[in-house]
């Protein structure tokens, strides 16, 4: 018979990460981190706030957090923990309730006898049980009803410590007993003789693993694993006691007597959780929960339901990242998914692969001082994003060229591209011409004539140097009324034309409040607005004039971003002089750097944001003087209106 071919099966991945899934998206968590960097935030705390939101097709720790502490209030709300006593309760019942039955017909004295026995039990469940103990069954179905009740106590008192036992142990007769109490004398050896610090314990635990390994799927490798699996379940059947009234653990504690008719597993056990407390005391024994639901859980499930929560805990702590040295890998994965399921662990994982790339592809630096700062290529990367939205903006009015066509006049690049309507960039000859031949010769055509989509242009630019002084408003104002962020990406979008399409420029980038200073790009990105009176319009213009003169040979280009009419001015001995309404002093200074501007021929364009009418007065004065303009955009238009601006200025 021939072999058929081997087939193929397709199915969900469970073997690590997904190797299909999409590479984190670094670019739009590093324009997250950005946004935040830039209205004031550090950038660890931006790193921090991201993972903690998470991205748009990742949750984020705050979420899964949430979905935590939503499970571990499901758990609470919804069981109690007397589902073992209920049930022996319910068998007690049963079993009674048959005998009685059987003993009502029989008018024999005997019969008469036992149904006083019956009548006189005590009103405890424990203590009816245990008075029962000796008691000769007259119905077969009371008898097993009473065998139900020891055997139900011991797979529960097995499965509160060892989980899985109780399904183990279903139907378990007089030998598996015997083996169960075997197996627990053994541990018990075997954990008195670690603790004893005996030399052949390796060999013990092996020999112990041999012998009853299969009780144990967990599969310790040592006796300090199996040490950490049976402290972590015994302190969680603690937990679980600790959390009843004093009643149920009382009545638990004599029904542990009766547990498959033989007192040495309550012996036992006892031993175990006497001598596990000992080996792990930083496990907690003393805590409690209260659970105040009505679906009863039985003493295995009761400890599972405590370990639930334990776990919950500590991913609650993890997610936090709170502690010290916290990283995301630290992130207990299949804990995780264990409560959460499986899109949670995916979610976590993400983020873990976010954070170590965004530190991995070098976007963080350490500072002089040892703060987390955003590194040059990050600020690239910012940069690019800015121009970005700039020039989609600009492209977006009506009327405007793109600003690739800027400086059609200008030198070619030695670059060409295909015409687009508006163009007024020379024809690239030679190659519309080849491009019309390749079409017709594909087409079949026994002529060559040209079209639209054949042509190209040269594309050009300007190579004239120009000395720009960006003056930018970090007056309190800016913060309050929400034109920090605006401000800082429109001075990244022009740093970033400039520094990629005129590098031959000199860029200043200028801040004022009290008092006017010159800034690189990463310390205006990583401003932090500051209460402080004053808008020095005039210290800001005497150093954009100091910038321009460093640069004769330069087209001086002067841009204002301001929302307040100026309301200081830099003394003589370099004291600023704060007034409000500016004084007379304070106009006259800044008008005065206006001129010198202007005789340098340098027009000061002004970015007018607000609606003051002294503050509209003002950048009128400015812009007429100075023979320069006032533009009133909103807060999303600025990049394009700065950047605009700028190119204006420079082809004229």
């Amino acid at each position: 018979m021939p072999l058929l071919p081997e087939g193929y099966s397709y199915g969900p991945w469970h073997d690590g990460p997904d190797p299909l899934a999409p590479p984190a998206d670094l670019r739009d968590a590093l324009d997250e981190i950005g946004r935040e960097v830039m209205g004031g935030s550090s950038p660890r705390s931006a790193l921090e706030e991201l993972l903690r939101r998470g991205t748009e097709r990742t949750a984020g720790l705050d979420e899964l957090t949430r979905q935590l502490w939503q499970r571990r209030s499901q758990i609470q709300r919804r069981h109690r923990l007397d589902g073992t006593l209920q049930e022996v309760q319910q068998l007690l019942q049963e079993a009674l309730q048959a005998e009685r039955r059987e003993l009502f017909p029989d008018p024999d004295d005997e019969a008469r006898f036992r149904e006083a026995q019956l009548d006189a039990l005590p009103p405890g469940t424990a203590a009816a049980v245990r008075e029962l103990n000796e008691y000769e069954w007259r119905s077969g179905e009371a008898r097993q009803k009473y065998e139900q009740i020891r055997d139900l106590l011991g797979r529960e008192m097995l499965d509160a410590r060892f989980q899985g036992m109780k399904q183990a142990m279903q139907n378990a007769g007089p030998q598996d007993v015997e083996r169960i109490n075997q197996m627990l004398g053994d541990l018990n050896a075997l954990l008195s003789a670690h603790a004893q610090g005996a030399s052949d314990i390796g060999e013990r635990f092996s020999e112990f693993m041999r012998r009853h390994g299969e009780f144990f799927p967990e599969n310790p490798q040592n006796v300090d694993e199996l040490i950490d699996v049976l402290a972590a379940r015994s302190a969680a059947a603690q937990r679980m006691l600790n959390s009843m009234s004093e009643e149920q653990r009382a009545e638990l504690a004599e029904l542990a007597q009766q547990a498959f008719g033989d007192p040495r597993l309550a012996q036992q056990l006892s031993a175990l959780d006497s001598q596990l407390r000992a080996l792990r005391p930083g496990e907690d024994w003393t805590s409690s929960s209260r659970f105040r639901g009505q679906d009863p859980l039985g003493l295995g499930e009761g400890a599972q339901a405590m370990a639930d929560l334990a776990e919950l805990d500590a991913l609650a702590e993890q997610l936090g990242q709170s502690y010290p040295g916290a990283r995301l890998e630290d992130i207990d994965l299949e804990a995780l998914e264990r409560q959460l399921g499986p899109d949670a662990g995916v979610d976590a994982r993400r983020l873990s692969e976010l954070e170590r790339e965004l530190r991995q592809q070098g976007l963080f630096e350490r500072a002089a001082d040892g703060t987390l700062r955003l590194s040059p290529k990050a600020l690239r990367r910012l940069g690019e994003t800015a121009l970005s939205d700039v020039v989609n903006s600009l492209r977006g009015k009506t009327g405007e060229r793109e600003t690739e066509s800027a400086g059609a006049a200008g030198e070619p690049t030695g670059s060409s591209r295909p015409w687009r309507f508006g163009d007024m960039q020379p024809w690239d000859v030679p190659r519309t011409v080849r491009n019309a031949v390749l079409r017709s010769t594909a087409a079949g055509a026994g002529s060559v004539r040209l079209d639209v989509e054949d042509v190209e242009v040269i594309e050009t630019e300007h190579r004239s140097r120009a000395a720009v002084a960006l003056l930018v408003d970090t007056s309190w104002s800016m913060v309050q009324e929400g034109r920090w962020l605006p401000m800082k990406r429109t001075a990244l979008a022009l740093h970033q034309l400039i520094s990629t399409r005129f590098r031959n420029d000199a860029l200043q980038l200028i801040t004022f409040g009290r008092y006017a200073m010159p800034v690189e790009l990463p310390e205006l990105v990583g401003l932090e607005g500051t209460w402080e009176q004053g808008t020095n319009a005039h210290h800001a213009l005497l150093l954009a004039g100091r910038h321009l003169r460093r640069h004769p040979d330069a087209q001086p280009v002067v841009l204002m971003v301001t929302d307040g009419e100026p309301t200081a001015h830099l003394e003589p001995d370099g004291e600023a002089e704060f007034s409000y309404p500016p004084e007379p002093a304070t106009i006259y200074k800044t008008l005065s750097e206006v001129d010198r501007i202007a005789k340098l021929g340098a027009s000061v364009t002004v970015f007018r944001l607000g609606d003051d009418p002294r503050l509209e007065a003002f950048v009128d004065t400015i812009a007429r003087r100075s023979g320069g303009r006032v533009v009133a955009p909103d807060l999303d238009g600025l990049g394009a209106a700065v950047v605009g601006d700028y190119l204006r200025t420079r082809r004229r």
